[in-house]
């Protein structure tokens, strides 16, 4: 069977940066649905568009094609005293942009990482660990198949806890 619009296809996959430093070593498989439904970056849906089990493909992407450019205006400094007492570099935190609309409610919810901490302040950085950096990724299709009926309503593949998949 090929990779065509409308099957889950599973990858075993690698992610480098330009100089061959891996960034993701792919620990798990990746699993999606093709045909256009934002499961997977589109450059890369393209590359295995046709691709049978065992065929590999290399995609270069430019941080525009992957995780985006990375973005100042999304790192923060707050006050220590807003984090529990446990804080390490490295956690994460849902939190709201600066200057974002309190209307929007989800739609500005991000990611912060802490990346440094002071006596008294903590940075924050709501842009993506790879997001500024040109990727090399790298993909062997190891299963496809046929899409169900209700993966393809739902726009995503489904591995039997989907909160969706009762709804029907």
């Amino acid at each position: 069977m090929q990779v065509a619009k409308n099957t889950v296809v599973t990858l075993d996959y690698s992610v480098a940066d330009f100089e061959g430093v891996l960034v993701d070593a792919g620990q798990e498989p990746l699993v999606y649905l093709h045909g256009g439904y934002d499961d997977i970056f589109p450059l890369i849906e393209e590359a295995v568009q046709g691709k049978k089990i065992g065929e590999s493909v290399i995609v270069k992407m430019q941080p525009d094609d992957a995780f985006g450019e990375y973005d100042a205006a999304l790192v923060q400094v707050e006050p220590r005293s807003q984090f529990p007492q446990e804080l390490q570099v490295g956690m994460q935190f849902e939190g709201v942009p600066e200057g974002a609309d309190d209307d929007d409610e989800d739609e500005d919810v991000l990611i912060y990482r802490v990346t440094e901490m002071a006596d008294d302040k903590v940075v924050l950085d709501g842009n993506h660990p790879l997001a500024g950096m040109a990727l090399v990724f790298t993909c062997t299709v190891t299963g496809v198949r046929p899409a169900t009926a209700e993966e393809i309503s739902h726009g995503h593949t489904h591995d039997g806890d989907c909160e969706d998949d009762d709804d029907e």
